[in-house]
């Protein structure tokens, strides 16, 4: 079933790379009492991924900071050592961004975001999306359409709906 606006985000572990070694994280926990923008995407390090989505959270990261957000949290289909590269190397680190792997596709799943490519090798991957969740409620859902999109899941179109 896909997540929808006034649905609780479910519970699933991802991972972060602290300390040089994967560490387990839970979303629930991650969520609890707090507002949080979540976008999703199919992976670190693929065109649209690297070139436009998260590039708009980079550069939108401050206006979610003054709205009261108290994380930006991107999700990707990858493990956790390509995950923390991938902040690296777009500057989600230096903005702020948490990069989280979701490398079996829990929370994917468990959102109904899952999709996937076989025929260039995406197994299990997220779809494009972007959310803004207080206390784990989803309160705005955008899902892109058109695969190889960064429109309405880009960061500055979750800010201006927050």
């Amino acid at each position: 079933m896909t997540i929808s606006e006034g649905d609780r985000l479910p519970d699933a572990t991802v991972l972060s790379t602290g300390e040089g070694r994967p560490e387990q994280v839970s979303m629930a926990d991650r969520l609890k009492g707090r507002k949080v923008a979540i976008f999703g995407l199919p992976g670190a390090f693929t065109g649209t991924c690297t070139s436009a989505h998260m590039p708009s959270f980079v550069r939108s990261r401050d206006g979610f900071a003054a709205k009261g957000v108290d994380e930006v949290i991107c999700i990707t289909v990858n493990d956790p050592f390509v995950a923390w590269a991938w902040a690296k190397e777009t500057g989600a680190d230096a903005a702020n961004i948490t990069v989280l792997a979701d490398a079996a596709s829990d929370f994917t799943k468990a959102i109904g975001m899952n999709w996937s490519a076989p025929a260039v090798g995406f197994h299990d991957r997220s779809k494009r999306y972007a959310l803004y969740a207080e206390d784990g409620v989803v309160k705005v859902l955008n899902v892109e359409e058109a695969a190889g999109t960064c429109e309405i899941s880009a960061g500055e179109t979750l800010l201006a709906a927050i």
